[in-house]
């Protein structure tokens, strides 16, 4: 559970950053290079990178060069983990809902009765 952990915090962490939200959006369209995900930031390469590698720590994109151009592409494993981990949130929110629900239900059932 701990390494489980562990992976969700960099997912989070790495998604916390509009720009790197916005990268991952962009590759789920398809593999770009660096280049073309930079393009509409308007950062300086270097910053840029930055944030590619923080998306790479965490396992989230993969990068290769193949020449002089390095090229990414999304890794959805890691995303996966992240939806599982919302999948649970929801369903257990879900039941408290429905329990509540049922208490309501329940006390003006007895309301109605007095």
């Amino acid at each position: 559970m701990a390494n489980h952990s562990a992976t969700l915090d960099d997912v989070f962490h790495a998604l916390a950053d509009p720009t790197r939200r916005s990268v991952i959006a962009r590759l789920g369209r398809g593999s770009a290079s660096i280049k073309e995900l930079a393009d509409p930031f308007g950062l300086g390469l270097p910053t840029f990178l930055k944030h590619i590698k923080v998306l790479e720590s965490c396992g989230l994109v993969v990068s290769e060069k193949i020449g002089r151009v390095r090229t990414s592409r999304l890794k959805r494993t890691k995303l996966r983990a992240a939806e599982k981990w919302f999948d649970e949130q929801r369903a257990a929110w879900e039941s408290r809902y429905e329990s509540l629900d049922n208490l309501l239900a329940t006390l003006k059932g007895e309301n109605d009765e007095s």
